[in-house]
């Protein structure tokens, strides 16, 4: 069936730099991950200070989370960054190796940014003497606001769009130049990788009491986002630099996703034998 671009929208005409300042550019995408990551580092602190999701005391304080935020901010960034240069665009990079400091222009790696928070994780709870499972179980749900504002900059920016559809919500994005109406992929990530999941977490946070059970919200968290990205991989365009892999359907995304599924389940199978006693 031939798209009908009448059922579509048309992309907004909004400008990715929001604002500029003489030289000074200002991005969406750049102002996202701010904003994601303060508001995250807010609601972090909210479930830290609440001693009903806890058995009575966090082990985790504030203080914790503010020398943290750095450390965060690291691994997000570096993390990220060298994720998608190795497993999405290398031999860009290669040949253009100073464009791998240009954040600002997109291209950030969720399973790189993931992999580089772990390690901070790890190495900044053990040098404050408690689990870094209970410092995952904070960060995940809090991490799901920064990728719903991520994922709108993504659109922002018309990257990682979707197929080309004939759903009635589909939007024509400039950028391609065929007119035709595409999935708005960014945005069903944000809203199952971002608001879903958020709510998800919130239930098993607030509900079921998880945190008191080290690991259980992080396997959720990592699961959950995983399942949400392969399904949305089936509707979104695959980088043009890899396209589709062993020549079928795979995608580098679904690749990458699979063993994340895998260690969440474990991550939730095993968090019974590391509840936190009460204090």
């Amino acid at each position: 069936m031939t798209p009908s671009v009448f059922a579509a929208f048309a992309f907004p005409n909004i400008d990715p730099v929001l604002l500029q300042l003489g030289p000074l550019k200002v991005h969406w995408y750049g102002m996202a991950y701010v904003v994601g990551i303060l508001t995250g580092w807010w609601y972090a602190g909210k479930l830290v200070s609440n001693p009903k999701l806890w058995n009575q005391t966090s082990p985790i304080t504030k203080a914790h989370l503010e020398d943290f935020l750095m450390w965060l901010v690291a691994g997000v960034i570096l993390g990220g960054r060298i994720g998608y240069v190795l497993f999405y665009n290398l031999d860009k990079y290669l040949a253009q190796p100073l464009d791998i400091i240009k954040v600002w222009d997109g291209g950030m790696s969720f399973h790189g940014g993931l992999t580089g928070v772990v390690i901070a994780m790890i190495l900044f709870s053990r040098s404050r003497g408690f689990s870094p499972f209970s410092l995952f179980d904070i960060i995940g749900p809090a991490s799901c606001i920064a990728i719903f504002f991520g994922r709108c900059a993504n659109f922002i920016n018309q990257e990682l769009f979707g197929k080309v559809t004939d759903a009635s919500w589909g939007v024509i994005f400039p950028i391609t130049q065929d007119g035709l109406a595409r999935h708005p992929s960014q945005l069903y990530e944000a809203a199952l990788e971002g608001v879903v999941l958020f709510i998800v977490l919130r239930i098993f946070t607030h509900t079921f009491l998880k945190l008191k059970s080290p690991g259980f919200i992080a396997g959720v968290y990592v699961a959950g986002y995983a399942i949400a990205r392969i399904l949305v991989e089936f509707v979104r365009v695959p980088d043009t630099q890899i396209g589709y892999l062993f020549g079928g359907w795979l995608t580098m995304g679904m690749v990458l996703s699979i063993p994340i599924i895998l260690i969440g389940l474990w991550s939730i199978l095993t968090s019974k034998s590391r509840m936190i006693s009460a204090q």
